[in-house]
């Protein structure tokens, strides 16, 4: 039988600008980087659409993955098609009709085959051209794949995909395993994957391997251009395993040498403090405590001690859950830092969490003779510069402040500790910066923080330059907060419930529903909610307001009253998100919870649940879709921060979790960490031997792996490589 012919997209969906023919260079003139518009099928207008999916060049076009696969290589006779099934058919052209309606600016194009079973017709709006076209081929046989639509008993295809059947092999829509590419407006899946078929014929045997020798042979890879070839138009499913599996541990491997040379890089540009911590210092921290350390905690705080004393610096990532006393560990780390005779400082991402950290560390280290100051944006001009003389002299111990440290006038004395709290709220460059605010022949020690667990995958892939310490375990008499879903009908319950435990003595946070990324939107959102729930649904109970837009000394003055008890319900927005710790709020009530991430929900949770009382979260709203509904289920399931973390990576994906789109890193084309994890550990291994043994990639075989490097992640990679 005769298979379809696609090696170019059929005359009406060649794009080349009117006019304007474009001019095709030699490939190997530019070679991968011949702008994406002189690819066969591309030209001018379609090159402007595909910079829409961040391709420009020939290479990007090779690069650009199918996210899923369609098996059309099972053909159905015309009369055996049921209704709204998805099938590859073949068919006689018998004719084809244009109708115009002028009323409706409509065009509409009928088309109708048969075979021996029967016929169908092919709808197809706005694209008058196809009556010529189909009129041209007229007693040929065609091929295509559809959606099946029966009314009546008769056969209708609208808008299928199809191509002349000849005698070449080379089918791209049908008959085989398609692929389908990520498209964007104005360019669909069939001239996609026309336009990257003629880059495979012109530009793919210029794709370059990459994996030192060693790699490839130690793991038994295929090679990479006929990888990139397979991927888009595997011929089987055995094939199509082979290709993905290469080029994921190929986009992995390369990602974990950045990571090892970037772990390699701060150690070797400055020595680390072999800081000489006492026992009896950290021994006089426990007995300064009201509590005993978690297991967890003390296992955390001798990994930390072993790398504070180690020659190196310290590159740790530490994760705890909400709640989980990630707090009282830093201050044994700080207190081990000022005792050695250096100087430590914590940068958080708001002042609201600066003030609650400098609350618990003034509590906690004071009374060891730990001199510490905030350093925040409100702070006033005089005692700002107080604040700068005192760490420049090395009187002042300790620093917890905002982005306000990174200002070129804040100098230490001996800057040994850096802490860097929720951490997925800086990029790369922030937490450097801080660092470079250390001694000339030292470089600092790094604790990195964050109560958003993160799953292993992930925090592999995003953060591998970092040891990871966990603390799993909560203290003890801490009892879970319950999670309840009510849907808007519920509402008046939920307020019911909410005057209840305020009749108790209990305080209740209200959180402000997202309305839109801008803070104004939201301010004024929360505001007009506010004068609501303060004149219309309480308005016995004093309603206090927070939100990202008050001047600094409103929001400290907000939340002192509510922690003094001065009011009973506080509408916020999620500028409470972290660092907020009023004992005495045992509930809060998230508006419209749909439209919040499931990392937020839980750390939005985690504001509720740290006193003796037992402590709730009402969820309330209806979801607009399905994945809103998910969302909810999974946090009144669960209070497990790692499970949510997990959950989170599903739904949304690791480009929009911990920071990664700000980091800069996680950038992936085809791996996916979650399904890949255990690829993952392969090339995380392999990656970091090869830069183990070869730290600059200056061996002859490493040529074109640091050039690789040097191109797709130059910002990250902290040192010269090749």
């Amino acid at each position: 039988m005769p298979v379809p012919n696609s090696t170019a997209p059929p005359p009406s969906e060649r794009a080349t600008a009117p006019g304007e023919p474009a001019t095709r260079p030699d490939p190997a003139a530019e070679g991968l980087l011949t702008p994406v518009q002189f690819v066969k099928g591309v030209g001018p207008r379609y090159a402007s659409v595909l910079e829409k999916l961040g391709i420009t060049t020939a290479e990007d076009l090779l690069f650009h993955f199918p996210h899923r696969y369609e098996d059309r290589r099972n053909f159905r006779p015309l009369g055996r098609v049921a209704h709204g099934e998805m099938v590859v058919c073949t068919g006689r052209v018998l004719g084809a009709t244009l109708e115009r309606s002028a009323r409706r600016n409509l065009a509409l194009v009928k088309a109708v085959i048969q075979d021996s079973s029967g016929t169908a017709e092919l709808v197809f709006f706005h694209q008058h051209w196809l009556r010529n076209t189909f009129e041209k081929i007229k007693g040929l046989e065609i091929c295509l794949y559809g959606s099946g639509q029966r009314n009546g008993g008769r056969l209708t295809f609208q808008h299928p995909e199809w191509e002349e059947l000849t005698q070449d092999e080379n089918s791209l829509h049908v008959g085989r395993i398609v692929p389908i590419h990520p498209s964007t407006e104005g360019l669909t899946p069939k001239q996609l994957r026309g336009m990257i078929w003629n880059a495979l014929d012109r530009y793919g045997q210029l794709v370059e391997e990459v994996l030192p020798p060693e790699v490839m042979e130690a793991h038994r890879l295929p090679r990479l251009r006929p990888a990139v070839r397979h991927v888009h138009f595997p011929e089987d499913e055995a094939q199509l395993e082979q290709a993905r599996h290469r080029l994921v541990f190929d986009e992995l491997f390369r990602l974990q040498c950045v990571l090892a040379i970037r772990k390699r890089s701060v150690a070797d540009t400055l020595p680390g403090i072999a800081f000489a911590v006492e026992p009896k210092v950290l021994e006089e921290f426990r007995r300064s405590l009201p509590y005993e350390l978690t297991g967890a905690q003390e296992r955390v705080i001798a990994e930390i001690q072993t790398d504070m004393e180690g020659p190196r610096p310290m590159q740790r990532l530490l994760q705890g859950d909400v709640g989980s006393g990630k707090t009282v560990v830093a201050g044994a780390a700080i207190l081990a830092a000022v005792r050695t005779g250096y100087q430590a400082a914590m940068m958080v991402p708001t002042e609201i969490l600066a003030e609650q950290h400098y609350a618990v560390f003034r509590r906690l280290l004071e009374p060891l003779g730990v001199r510490m100051h905030r350093l925040v944006g409100s702070v006033r001009a005089k005692g700002k510069r107080q604040i700068k003389e005192e760490l420049q002299s090395g009187f002042a111990h300790f620093v917890v402040g905002t982005h306000a440290l990174l200002e070129d006038d804040v100098q230490f004395q001996q800057l040994g500790l850096v802490v860097v709290d929720e951490q997925h709220r800086f990029g790369v460059v922030q937490r450097l910066a801080l660092l470079d605010k250390g001694m000339q022949n030292h470089s600092p020690d790094m604790l990195v923080m964050t109560a958003t667990p993160i799953p292993r995958t992930l925090a592999l892939t995003v953060y591998g330059d970092l040891d990871v310490s966990v603390i799993n375990e909560m203290p003890p008499g801490r009892k879970p907060v319950r999670t309840y879903w009510k849907r808007e009908q519920q509402r008046e319950a939920v307020y019911r419930g909410v005057r209840s435990l305020v009749a108790e003595g209990r305080q209740v946070y209200v959180v402000c529903p997202l309305v839109e990324a801008s803070e104004k939107l939201q301010m004024r959102a929360a505001t007009e909610f506010h004068e609501h729930l303060q004149t219309e649904v309480f308005p016995d109970l004093r309603v206090g307001l927070i939100h990202g837009q008050m001047p600094s000394h409103e929001k400290d003055e907000a939340m002192d009253r509510f922690r003094e008890g001065g009011c009973d319900v506080l509408v916020a927005t999620v500028v409470i998100e972290v660092g907020v710790d009023v004992p005495n709020a045992c509930c809060m009530v998230i508006e419209d919870a749909g439209r919040f991430g499931l990392a937020q929900l839980h750390q939005l949770r985690g504001r509720v649940g740290r006193g003796e009382h037992q402590s709730y979260c009402v969820l309330l709203g209806d979801p607009k879709n399905e994945e809103g509904v998910q969302r909810l289920e999974v946090i009144t399931r669960t209070t497990d921060g790692f499970e949510i973390a997990e959950e989170d990576l599903k739904l949304r994906g690791p480009g929009e979790l911990s920071g990664t789109k700000q980091s800069g890193i996680l950038q992936l084309r085809i791996a996916n960490i979650i399904g890949d994890a255990a690829i993952l550990q392969q090339a995380r291994q392999a990656a970091f031997a090869v830069v183990e043994q070869d730290p600059r990639l200056t061996a002859p075989d490493h040529a074109r792996l640091a050039a690789a490097l040097r191109k797709q992640y130059a910002s990250l990679l902290l040192a010269t490589v090749g």
